[in-house]
């Protein structure tokens, strides 16, 4: 369904997987890996997107280098220069609103562990060119929030098991963020363990889980992302 495409930032050029609905035209939603690298499971939520009517691009942020090795995707991910990986987030959304295939005039931004907390850090960079944030265990010792600067939804999604990623940090940035006024919605899955929504990891698949945050996360961003 999807294909490779070019698109530039940081006066070079960055790589991606882009996939268009069948309809035609849909609106814009950028899609953040985790620390594995562009790996053929985010390929397929790239192209999930697009059958749910969505104009999706994830881009290559470990420009060409994937893992299955967790030490190596731990080197990987504290190698990677935060502002950097936000600037071709956005970049990525820019160039999606350019494409005749794209319906609105913001783009959404969802993201999975490392990815969740680059969709978060986005979220308070570009202002109002995000329409929706949606972040899944998102982690990332690395990024320094600046949440006034948040304008768009927000949708937290945590495990009750997740060791990593604790349930109790989404419940403590929920509570900071409605202090601010935020538009912040939270939801942890009981029984559910870091990476619950990846289904290529079968040790911590929940497909309970995952299926019910999938209609969420739709849900959510078919709502705001215009």
């Amino acid at each position: 369904m999807g294909q490779r495409v070019e698109f530039p930032s940081n006066a070079h050029t960055c790589q991606g997987y882009f996939a268009a609905p069948e309809s035609g035209k849909g609106p814009a939603v950028v899609v953040i890996q985790e620390w594995w690298g562009l790996v053929p499971h985010i390929e397929d939520l790239a192209n999930r997107f697009a059958a749910a009517g969505f104009c999706a691009l994830a881009p290559d942020l470990y420009h060409g280098q994937t893992t299955k090795s967790p030490d190596e995707a731990g080197k990987l991910l504290m190698e990677l220069d935060a502002d950097r990986a936000e600037r071709e987030i956005a970049a990525a959304g820019e160039y999606l609103l350019t494409r005749p295939e794209c319906s609105s005039k913001t783009y959404g931004v969802i993201g999975f562990c490392m990815g969740g907390a680059l969709a978060q850090y986005t979220g308070t960079r570009e202002g109002s060119k995000v329409g929706a944030v949606v972040s899944f265990y998102g982690g990332f010792k690395k990024v320094q929030f600046d949440w006034n600067n948040l304008t768009a939804p927000l949708l937290l999604i945590y495990g009750e098991d997740d060791q990593g990623v604790p349930a109790s940090e989404g419940r403590e940035r929920e509570k900071q963020l409605k202090a601010l006024g935020k538009n912040v919605q939270l939801i942890v899955y009981p029984h559910a363990n870091h990476a619950f929504f990846n289904d290529t990891r079968k040790e911590v698949y929940n497909p309970q889980a995952a299926e019910s945050a999938w209609r969420t996360t739709i849900d959510f961003l078919r709502k705001h992302v215009r």
